[in-house]
């Protein structure tokens, strides 16, 4: 019995999203994206709070530099169906959505306004000498 529990247990842990995940406004899309440090347009991704744009995702990644590490996002609204206006852009420690002016945590992608359910699409990334790895 113990042992189906656990199975049990696992497999809805597998099987469960994020909110992301349930987004009903983003495409779900792969995105494999390398990303060379010592290129001079992510030249402010080597210092902590810097931050830079790139192609990828559904209208571009977002990628910052938290000090400790280093995190994605996509450009896309998350909150609103895909339009011209629905590129996000990055304005101090905020994602800033240009059709609404709803913000974004850059750390975590959580929206400042409780109105709004959905995060930020997150990817994974992970750094291997000077290159980025950003996976979703």
């Amino acid at each position: 019995m113990k042992k189906f529990v656990l199975v049990a247990f696992f497999l809805s842990l597998i099987s469960c999203g994020g909110d992301d995940a349930n987004n009903q406004y983003l495409p779900n899309i792969a995105v494999n994206v390398q990303i060379n440090l010592n290129l001079p347009q992510y030249s402010d991704l080597l210092v902590g709070g810097g931050s830079a744009y790139a192609s990828g995702g559904i209208k571009g990644l977002i990628i910052y530099n938290t000090g400790t590490n280093y995190v994605a996002f996509d450009r896309a609204c998350p909150h609103l169906t895909l339009q011209a206006c629905s590129q996000m852009t990055i304005e101090s420690i905020f994602m800033v959505c240009p059709c609404d002016g709803a913000r974004f945590q850059i750390i975590d992608g959580a929206p400042e306004n409780g109105n709004i359910r959905e995060s930020a699409r997150f990817y994974n990334v992970t750094k291997n000498g000077n290159t980025l790895y950003i996976r979703s």
